[in-house]
């Protein structure tokens, strides 16, 4: 083989073996600088822990209601006689105002008190002979016994007759009429409603969590589609979670008579959780939440230190932080997925 050609042959091999040990060390100086480029302080902008006088105001959905509210149904079928409901006006507690045939009983009622007036008869005699000692005890007894019996028998047809009369349970104002004289109904049949609207009441309902800011004589605002407010006092809790839901049903009754909220109207219910009262806040972007921790990047000694802290209410893009933090600690508001606990920090801004 010619000596030239294998002297240049190992020439080539030692150019490309250079050339490679210069990427290489080219490599890791890129590596290198990259490192020493990573390792500097983040920049970020932080804000100052400081307290804001706030009420957390809760605002809840709720339905008008009247104070009283009765669907004016007969206890017994039968065919309308008498009708005596006007739409819209107010009537008196007792007042007729419906009233079902009841011939029937009528006749029936009278034959019984054609019998007790004979059966009474009968006892009084009875009641001589006996004191004059003509006369059985058993017998006597017999007779008063009869006398009672055909009482018991008027007063359970009276008490038929009673429920072929419609009245008013309160003083209140006739809904609309749904029926006519003549007309034959049953115990489903509903003849009109009465309402008593004198005073009205809310009903709204609440998370659970609430349970303790909602008790009987606490003043609520009543708010409705036209933005006009009014004055409620809550009158009762029910007492039981719904299972359901896990809401709490309240009741609020409206203080002053007003003709701008309707029985059955959507309002807003609104009132202060509590008395107002300093609170920390900060953006709702700044916590990390985690499984079961919530965290804050707080900034101590020029370097990061991850805080569980404990939060309230939300307002916003805010959250209150109840535990954790105080009063002038500062903490990071941006730059958050970068930060570690030690990493150094370069502060841009104080926001």
């Amino acid at each position: 083989m010619n000596p030239c050609f294998l002297k240049l042959k190992h020439c080539t091999i030692i150019s490309a073996f250079i050339l490679l040990l210069s990427a290489c060390g080219s490599s890791d100086a890129k590596k290198d600088a990259g490192k020493n480029k990573n390792s500097g302080p983040v920049t970020i902008d932080v804000s100052i822990a400081k307290t804001t006088v706030y009420a957390n105001l809760i605002e809840a959905n709720g339905t008008v209601m009247a104070s009283e509210f009765v669907e004016l149904k007969p206890e017994v079928a039968g065919r309308i006689t008498y009708l005596n409901i006007k739409e819209g006006l107010m009537v008196q507690e007792g007042a007729l105002l419906a009233k079902l045939n009841d011939e029937d009983l009528q006749a029936q009622l009278r034959k019984y008190k054609a019998q007790l007036q004979l059966a009474k008869i009968n006892e009084s005699r009875l009641k001589v002979i006996l004191k004059a000692e003509g006369l059985n005890q058993s017998d006597y007894d017999a007779a008063l016994q009869q006398v009672n019996n055909i009482e018991a028998d008027i007063a359970y047809t009276q008490a038929l007759i009673n429920k072929t009369e419609i009245r008013a349970p309160f003083s209140g104002i006739i809904g609309l009429r749904n029926v006519s004289k003549g007309a034959f109904v049953s115990q489903t049949s509903v003849l009109a409603t009465i309402q008593q609207v004198q005073s009205l009441k809310v009903d709204f309902v609440l998370p659970e969590t609430y349970a303790s800011a909602v008790y009987q004589g606490k003043k609520v605002e009543v708010v409705n589609d036209l933005g006009k407010h009014f004055e409620a006092t809550i009158s009762g809790v029910e007492p039981q979670v719904n299972t359901a839901t896990r809401n709490l049903k309240i009741r609020a009754l409206v203080v002053a008579q007003t003709k701008e909220l309707s029985p059955g109207a959507f309002v807003r219910v609104v009132f202060n959780e509590g008395e107002s009262k300093p609170r920390i806040f900060v953006p709702s972007n700044c916590i990390i939440p985690e499984t079961r921790f919530k965290k804050l990047a707080v900034i101590k000694n020029n370097a990061v230190e991850m805080t569980v802290i404990e939060t309230g209410v939300r307002t916003g893009d805010n959250v209150e932080v109840i535990s954790g933090i105080e009063v002038g600690d500062t903490f990071a508001i941006n730059g958050i997925l970068f930060l570690k606990p030690g990493s150094d920090i370069k502060v841009r801004s104080v926001k």
